[in-house]
């Protein structure tokens, strides 16, 4: 008869246990040692010494949420949100901002010390906004919970998959203070208020966007009710039906200032979520390439163009590459209408064989790289690095960007200049920009 192993579940400590935090890692986890392996402290700061249950127990490593707090670090903070430690969407809120900083760039050098062998990043001032009301996009959930005959408008709760009510969220911009109770307010009075499934927000120069995403179609007389509270909260209304199209001819757009330059987009499209910090991010970028109308930019993950068209200001050309077919026609047009006439615009899957590309093979002096949380690994092993006098690299994850610069420092590379970019306050988000010259 065959016998079948079944590994042992590892059973988690029934007792409480006293930890001492050494320092917080990239995901805002407070890090220490516990039973000869590394463990990770939820809820946990730098310096101090927490009483902890155990979540996981792992071969490697054990991870513990903070139940009380023995020695409290001077730069713990009480959390402004009413909701938190229960929604999922902020994890700092109990450390100050500037705090959150220097954890972050300590936990960013532990990175480039592990995956690119680099040490003593030359670390500039970071960009940073307000700590609340920075959010002009978000994604909000609407459950009908047939049981209790009740509609549940919120964020996921931390953890789980599971919807929490929210009363208000001070992470978003202003105009959306009032979203979540005018929602909830007016869902029992629709027809087929059990037909939204949730609410994006986006607010820029164009206007506040209520964009509700309804899986049939809407009684006229609940689009009636959807525009009342719109114009009541100077909110516009946008319809997606389940065949993800969106009602209204005319396209958002929000603007760079320093450079008089307007972009469109689509709400199925990316736009950074932080406008002060992207506006602060863009000038930084091009302050630091110190650019000349003899460069040629290539500008990779391109988007709408939100990089491209500054850098078609400063420079002699601007290549852009974008694997979203709807963003580079964005893109396209944004250059039209901004009448930049030294930008080239292609679509291209970024992850797959590209050197026969004609793009490809153009000469360039600068590359800018702004990719996913995936990184650039594929693209950047492709690449004829050598041909760049310099690499701006502009980060959403510092794990990918750490193991990245490793293929730039080995084409002979450094780090001349490395900033942490706060888009995220009060979250463990990191958003970092390096940029790369080469050595002499």
């Amino acid at each position: 008869m065959a016998r079948f192993f079944k590994p042992q579940k590892k059973q988690f400590s029934a007792e409480k246990q006293t930890l001492s935090i050494d320092s917080m890692n990239h995901e805002g986890l407070g890090v220490t040692r516990s039973n000869k392996k590394v463990a990770f402290v939820e809820g946990a700061i730098t310096g101090e010494t927490v009483l902890a249950k155990q979540l996981a127990n792992k071969s490697k490593f054990e991870k513990y949420q903070t139940v009380k707090v023995i020695t409290l670090s001077e730069h713990r903070v009480a959390p402004f949100c009413q909701h938190y430690g229960q929604c999922g969407g902020c994890q700092l809120q109990h450390l100050e901002v500037a705090q959150q900083v220097i954890e972050k760039q300590a936990a960013v050098t532990k990175l480039f010390e592990k995956f690119a062998e680099v040490n003593n990043l030359p670390w500039c001032d970071a960009l940073a906004s307000d700590p609340t009301h920075y959010r002009r996009s978000g994604r909000i959930a609407v459950i009908y919970d047939k049981k209790k005959d009740n509609f549940l408008v919120g964020y996921r709760q931390k953890q789980s998959k599971k919807i929490i009510n929210i009363e208000r969220c001070d992470v978003l911009v202003k105009p959306w203070q009032a979203v979540f109770t005018e929602i909830r307010n007016l869902l029992p009075e629709l027809k087929a208020g059990d037909a939204i499934s949730h609410l994006q927000l986006c607010s820029v120069e164009s206007g506040n966007y209520l964009i509700v995403r309804h899986t049939k179609p809407l009684k006229d007389s609940d689009i009636a009710k959807l525009q009342r509270i719109c114009h009541e909260n100077d909110w516009q209304l946008v319809l997606n039906s389940e065949k993800g199209t969106f009602t209204g001819d005319e396209l958002p757009y929000y603007q760079l200032d320093d450079y008089q330059l307007t972009l469109f987009f689509g709400f199925d499209n990316f736009i950074q979520v932080n406008a002060e910090v992207n506006q602060a991010m863009i000038k930084q970028a091009l302050t630091w390439l110190n650019l000349t109308k003899q460069d040629n930019v290539l500008d990779l993950f391109c988007g709408v163009g939100n990089f491209t068209l500054p850098l078609a200001t400063q420079s002699n050309t601007v290549v852009g590459v974008e694997g979203v077919a709807s963003a580079i026609e964005l893109a396209k047009r944004n250059a039209a209408h901004n009448q930049l006439t030294n930008i080239d615009l292609y679509c291209q899957d970024l992850t797959e064989n590209i050197k026969s590309q004609d793009w490809f093979n153009r000469e360039y002096s600068v590359l800018l790289l702004d990719p996913s949380r995936m990184g650039a690994f594929d693209i950047l092993t492709q690449l004829k690095l050598k041909r760049f006098s310099r690499i701006l690299y502009v980060a959403c994850d510092p794990v990918t960007m750490a193991r990245d610069s490793k293929l730039l420092i080995n084409a002979g590379f450094k780090v001349s200049k490395i900033s942490l970019m706060n888009m995220f306050p009060n979250t463990s988000h990191i958003e970092t920009m390096a940029l790369f010259e080469k050595e002499n």
